[in-house]
């Protein structure tokens, strides 16, 4: 990997780690529910629009956008405006890779390696430390939010694998179609029928502006601009090599939370954190083995932000199975 992919591949690391300081910004401005509809309308238009449709049974694509869009962002969203600070958000959401692994064993009958099972019961050791710290000091249902965020995230990279489509990177990008509908409904329902609207409206007024430009750097700069330079390095690079890159996300989240928001994060809670990331990152380096029987051969515990690569329509081979690059697609829309 050349000096150039690399220094690309940590660019990708820190305009997704600073999504998380952008919504924050954004909820100072937006309603949860409805900044989440917002951020996948600015992407659903463009790809109905310039984006073939991809070959994918529509149940898994429905089920994909209801998992990785609806539950993922729009409790992700809930969660920083109820009190989720944005460093250790950024951090939480990690929980992914242990939840794909637990589930595909339960659903899918994957096998885990021992190496993935370390990683695993690292980062459940991380979110432990953090829950205690948080019940210590402040209220739980912020950090329970996150974690069922990072539950649809899961539920989501397993529609993925199942789908098996024929071109995965417009597949991922189909799946922001899904989530604008239930978004806005439940926006409505649990916000008002106006109140999402009305903060669109100031949005555009001088004192809204950074409320716009956080709502353009979430769907845009994170989204579209983050997720091609890291498609391109992996159609350049060995997936191996890439993924770990992945694991700055979180240490820019907190890093950049720390700097512009102020928030401080106790010995507890940095060690938590480290733990998290380490568990994930060991967990994602190791390959785990699906029965012989199974379609789909993703990972156990995948790096939980395109973690091993998503390649242009190679996801599938020829015997029709899928190698896990659905999966590794899935998080090209950034938080």
């Amino acid at each position: 990997m050349s000096v150039r992919d690399r220094l690309l591949a940590a660019l990708v690391a820190a305009l997704w780690g600073l999504n998380f300081l952008a919504v924050r910004f954004g909820l100072d401005h937006y309603p949860p529910l409805f900044l989440s509809a917002l951020r996948y309308i600015v992407l659903a238009v463009p790809v109905v629009l310039f984006v073939p449709r991809p070959k994918a049974p529509l149940r898994w694509l429905l089920v994909y956008g209801m998992g990785f869009g609806v539950a993922q962002f729009g409790l992700l969203f809930l969660a920083m405006d109820i009190g989720m600070p944005a460093g250790q958000a950024s951090v939480v959401v990690q929980a992914a890779a242990p939840f794909t692994m637990l589930l595909g064993v339960l659903l899918l009958r994957e096998r885990v390696s021992r190496r993935q099972m370390l990683g695993a019961g690292l980062a459940v050791l991380g979110l432990t430390v953090f829950a205690v710290e948080r019940a210590r000091s402040a209220a739980l249902l912020p950090l329970l939010l996150t974690l069922l965020s990072a539950l649809g995230w899961s539920l989501g990279n397993l529609a993925g694998r199942q789908a098996r489509p024929d071109h995965p990177l417009r597949f991922a990008l189909w799946m922001s179609v899904v989530p604008p509908l239930p978004l806005l409904g439940l926006s409505a329902a649990v916000e008002g029928p106006a109140a999402g609207w009305h903060a669109l409206g100031r949005s555009f007024s001088a004192d809204g502006w950074p409320g716009l430009v956080a709502l353009v750097y979430i769907a845009l700069a994170g989204s579209v601009v983050g997720s091609g330079i890291w498609t391109t390095l992996l159609k350049r690079n060995e997936a191996s090599t890439v993924a770990p890159f992945a694991m700055l996300e979180p240490v820019v989240g907190v890093a950049a939370a720390w700097l512009v928001l102020g928030e401080y994060l106790s010995g507890w809670s940095m060690a938590g954190s480290t733990a998290v990331v380490l568990g994930v990152l060991v967990g994602s380096t190791a390959g785990g083995r699906a029965p012989a029987d199974r379609a789909p051969r993703g990972r156990g515990l995948p790096a939980p932000r395109p973690p091993a690569g998503h390649h242009d329509g190679a996801g599938v081979d020829g015997a029709g199975q899928s190698d896990g690059s659905t999966e590794r697609v899935q998080n090209t829309q950034r938080s």
